[in-house]
């Protein structure tokens, strides 16, 4: 009987203690081993940033300004940390490393229903990486996420459909294949089309008459030492307006530096057939000499450094 009693008691015990409140962290860095080269670290970084942050076996406050306990602040600085990163590595390493980051966010959803992780770090990375307005953007990287959120069983059915959008749109003109070709009529009235530019390299630029946006590649474009290379044959500017103001593009002209191939989609081929997926005026891609898409919509900084490293 007072074996029977004690073990009773202690499982009232048992019972009555109050699991352990969701705690609050710093995020978990994570720091690659000293014996690598930059670029080999860089590459360890992207494809374990995430792994004790994603660590299952905790229980973290997750509510309006903590996901996965920690600052809600601090995850989205460390998502533009990331992406950074991602860019500065192969793009079939980033493109890894997004992908193992997925089924990370997958795997913690399973564990744990309540949290907010996945749906908080889908959308972040979603802004950085295709958002038309983020410096990091990038929709190679992009492509594989989004394809991966397009079946996701943790996306509600009704939003799957404009994911599946997305991703295709994504992989459309994608780094290593081939560019849409198209035709257009340049500011003499030539008709003339992208694969009948000769360089070795082209920047196919998107712009629209009194775009301050499009004002200022232009001059940064025909600044030196770059203005004297394109001059010299050694990349061709190929300058396309999509859109049906032809009075309002004409009175640009003057605008446009004379030795770009500047012309206007007669066909409006590019937006109607969705030749190029122009979310925003204006756009960057640079093409290799075959037309082979090198950079898809990217920003100016990433277009001039990729043109000075190529030109080297």
């Amino acid at each position: 009987m007072k074996r029977a009693a004690v073990i009773l008691l202690l499982l009232l015990c048992a019972c009555s203690q109050k699991p352990s409140a969701p705690a609050v962290r710093p995020f978990p860095e994570v720091r690659p081993p000293a014996m690598l080269e930059m670029n080999e670290a860089m590459e360890y970084m992207a494809s374990h940033f995430w792994d004790a942050f994603l660590d299952t076996s905790g229980r973290w406050l997750c509510d309006s300004t903590h996901i996965a306990g920690v600052d809600a602040e601090k995850v989205e600085e460390k998502v533009g940390l990331y992406v950074t990163m991602l860019g500065q590595i192969p793009l079939l390493s980033s493109q890894k490393g997004i992908m193992d980051v997925f089924f990370r966010l997958q795997n913690y959803q399973k564990a744990d229903t309540l949290s907010n992780a996945f749906e908080s770090l889908t959308g972040l990375f979603s802004r950085y990486l295709y958002d038309p307005n983020s410096p990091v953007r990038d929709e190679d990287i992009y492509a594989p996420f989004v394809a991966l959120m397009s079946i996701s069983p943790f996306i509600p059915e009704s939003r799957r459909r404009g994911y599946q959008y997305d991703a295709q749109m994504c992989f459309l003109n994608a780094a290593g294949t081939p560019a849409a070709d198209f035709s257009f009529t340049d500011v003499h009235g030539r008709r003339q089309t992208l694969y009948g530019i000769k360089a070795p390299y082209t920047v196919l630029f998107f712009s629209n008459p009194g775009c301050n946006a499009c004002k200022e590649i232009i001059e940064v474009l025909d600044t030196e030492p770059l203005a004297s290379i394109v001059r010299q044959g050694k990349v061709a500017v190929v300058n396309i307006y999509i859109d049906e103001d032809l009075n309002a593009w004409r009175s640009y002209i003057p605008v446009y530096p004379p030795y770009w191939h500047t012309g206007y989609d007669h066909d409006y081929a590019i937006r109607t057939n969705v030749l190029y997926n122009v979310r925003a005026i204006p756009s960057l891609y640079l093409l290799a000499r075959d037309k082979t898409v090198i950079l898809k919509d990217a920003t100016t900084d990433r277009l001039l450094n990729t043109l000075e490293r190529l030109l080297q």
